[in-house]
């Protein structure tokens, strides 16, 4: 077991579930929330205006996940967390970001999901410094899977080459060195770009 870097196109990803950094509303956006209900096709939208609103313009609140169908996607499932608005790390944007990796992983166990991907949540629109983000992904994803067998395949996704060289150099503080590449064909996975 490892946690395994990848730089590409989170939407090609052969896995069990991948993770959708969406806004409140779970209705589509930019960056890689627009990708993934794009790829996915229409489904997905309208699997998500189904699921309840909490209160007018939220069905997921700030480091909460909810789950729905790949659709059009090679991943059997979407799980859509909200990260935090990055506001200067004084309104626990730590906190909530960490609950976003523990909340997605821990939905993954209860379905017994093997393989997971994720991308780097908060660090597009909402400003979160993509170095802490790094740091709180590794820490997160290490310690739990120290302590549980699943899923198996934790997958962090780097959308450029400095957030790829990033997730390396956090999973090296941690005290793990990222699973080595391997042909991307054995893992159904994008290459390095």
């Amino acid at each position: 077991m490892g946690i395994e870097v990848w730089q590409g196109d989170i939407t090609g990803l052969d896995v069990d579930v991948i993770v959708n950094a969406a806004n409140p509303t779970l209705l589509g956006g930019g960056g890689v929330d627009g990708a993934i209900h794009r790829a996915a096709g229409p489904g997905l939208l309208a699997e998500c205006e189904r699921l309840p609103e909490l209160r007018p313009g939220v069905r997921c609140p700030t480091g909460e996940v909810r789950a729905t169908g790949g659709h059009g996607l090679p991943a059997r499932h979407v799980f859509h967390t909200v990260g935090p608005v990055w506001r200067e790390g004084q309104h626990d944007e730590a906190a909530l970001l960490a609950n976003c990796y523990w909340q997605s992983l821990r939905l993954a166990a209860q379905m017994g999901l093997e393989s997971i991907a994720f991308p780097a949540i908060s660090c597009g629109v909402y400003g979160f410094p993509l170095h802490q983000a790094a740091q709180i992904a590794a820490t997160e994803t290490t310690t739990w899977q120290k302590s549980h067998t699943r899923p198996l395949r934790i997958i962090l996704v780097a959308f450029n080459a400095t957030a790829f060289k990033l997730y390396q150099q956090a999973l090296a503080a941690t005290g793990q060195m990222p699973v080595p590449d391997m042909p991307p064909s054995s893992h159904g996975l994008l290459p390095v770009t």
